[in-house]
């Protein structure tokens, strides 16, 4: 099998060849962090986590990139309505994100990278693009020059006909849109400062950061001018990653990023989920998690391929608990999370086994292909539970590989905690166990019945582990 990614750019599955053999650089867009993160952010992240994940399963050494916006007109704008320094905005939301993450089990970027920390960078950058000539200072601000370069909109797919002058999505924020520009469709690499505003000193004057120009400077740092894999979401790519690449590719003659990999918007009643929809508990991440346990959460974000838009509300949520529950069943019959490796096992599983696994591998190199990928783990459950009810000991070893595979898509990664139980069942279960060893067959089956009849306890035999207990 060959891992195949879904390019924005050319529209088209390709086979994955890295930039640099056995090793991958990623770049994934982050917080612009005024507030909490939201479930689209999780969702970001996630898609930027699967991807991770399965490339370091192929033997890859992945170089993971997660940036943070910790300036800009509306994180100062709250700053003010607070009466605090900007930067407690930005930290106290940036220390939320990565709580946020933890808890569900996004594995932490090898760079966290800030705008305001990266300064250096993007003047040497902007210098570049003066050079080639492809922008010019303008009044304190500097400006990239949209038509020096031919082929802008080729991500998007847009013309410049199609772009209306001044347009507030084209500027990337308000402050973009000023009065010395050459062209209503220039966009700032760095904007003049205001009064009462943060400002760094440059050569154009004291001023701050455009939004498009920080993703350019801070990858290139990390990954070099060509990397592999550029993601964020699909609203994103216009205008930021087209931007991106506009600046990029005219500073450095190269290509940008191989593979751009947006995910789908997450949705509520139809709405794209963004700081100006989102309210209530399906909203906040924080206020989801003290909800809904995070897996749960992750599960079903997973159920729905990256690049697919995604409907986020209780009903969906309660629907994938019951799901994942039944997984997390099927694993805890097995014992997976208790056997070390090899334990029960005689032999290869069976052929049903190998092609769940196989399917499964199939899906998650067909453009990381989650929802499938979770679908054969549904297979692969009912082979375990196929051989634990005949007794055969492939079902621990079977049980064992659901957990490692729910692994390489970030499930299952605490087991569950088990149910205490009162001393009178557990007195029951050891003196039906010994009854069992004895071989007083009556009198294993008569504590069995009293457990049921009195404590309303299932006990359950597995071959080669010891008893379970669940309730009726």
């Amino acid at each position: 099998m060959t891992l195949r990614i879904y390019d924005t750019l050319t529209r088209e599955k390709r086979e994955f060849v890295p930039v640099h053999p056995g090793r991958v650089g990623m770049y994934v867009c982050g917080m612009t962090v005024q507030d909490k993160p939201h479930v689209g952010h999780i969702r970001a992240s996630l898609s930027g986590d699967l991807m991770r994940r399965y490339l370091l399963h192929l033997g890859y050494e992945v170089t993971y990139v997660y940036n943070f916006t910790d300036v800009d007109d509306k994180i100062i704008t709250k700053a003010t309505k607070e009466g605090v320094d900007y930067t407690s905005v930005s930290e106290r939301n940036i220390t939320a994100y990565l709580e946020g993450a933890a808890l569900h089990n996004i594995l932490p970027a090898t760079h966290y990278p800030r705008a305001t920390q990266h300064i250096s960078e993007m003047f040497d950058l902007i210098r570049r693009l003066i050079e080639k000539g492809h922008a010019y200072a303008a009044g304190g601000d500097v400006y990239f020059d949209v038509r020096s370069k031919a082929d802008y909109g080729k991500l998007s797919r847009r013309s410049l006909d199609e772009v209306r002058a001044g347009e507030r999505e084209m500027a990337g924020d308000k402050a973009n849109v000023g009065e010395e520009k050459r062209d209503p469709l220039d966009f700032a690499l760095w904007k003049g400062a205001k009064p009462g505003e943060p400002a760094w000193e440059s050569p154009w004057g004291p001023g701050r950061p455009g939004w498009h120009i920080e993703c350019s400077a801070m990858s290139m740092k990390y990954l070099g001018e060509t990397f592999d894999l550029h993601g964020g979401g699909q609203d994103l790519i216009f205008p930021h990653h087209e931007n991106e690449i506009a600046q990029s590719e005219a500073a450095t003659g190269k290509p940008f990023a191989n593979f751009w990999t947006e995910n789908g918007m997450v949705t509520t009643g139809g709405d794209k989920i963004s700081k100006s929809t989102g309210t209530g508990s399906l909203f906040y991440v924080d206020e989801i998690a003290a909800r809904t346990d995070p897996e749960v959460v992750r599960y079903y974000l997973l159920s729905t391929h990256y690049r697919s838009p995604l409907e986020f509300n209780e009903e969906r949520l309660a629907e994938a608990a019951v799901a994942h529950q039944r997984l997390l069943g099927v694993l805890a019959r097995a014992g997976a999370w208790d056997a070390p490796p090899g334990t029960a096992r005689t032999g290869e599983p069976g052929p049903a086994v190998a092609e769940c696994e196989r399917l499964f591998h199939e899906a998650m190199e067909d453009d990381f292909n989650s929802a499938k990928a979770i679908g054969h783990l549904f297979d692969l459950s009912r082979e375990v539970n196929r051989a634990l009810d005949e007794g055969s000991p492939d079902g621990v070893t079977a049980g064992r590989l659901l957990l490692r595979l729910g692994g390489l898509l970030g499930l299952f990664w605490r087991k569950p905690a088990g149910e205490s139980w009162p001393p009178e069942v557990l007195a029951l279960a050891g003196a039906r166990e010994q009854a069992r060893k004895d071989r007083d067959w009556a009198q294993a089956d008569a504590l069995r019945q009293r457990l049921l009849d009195e404590f309303g306890v299932v006990l359950e035999d597995v071959k080669g582990q010891p008893p379970r207990l669940k309730r009726r």
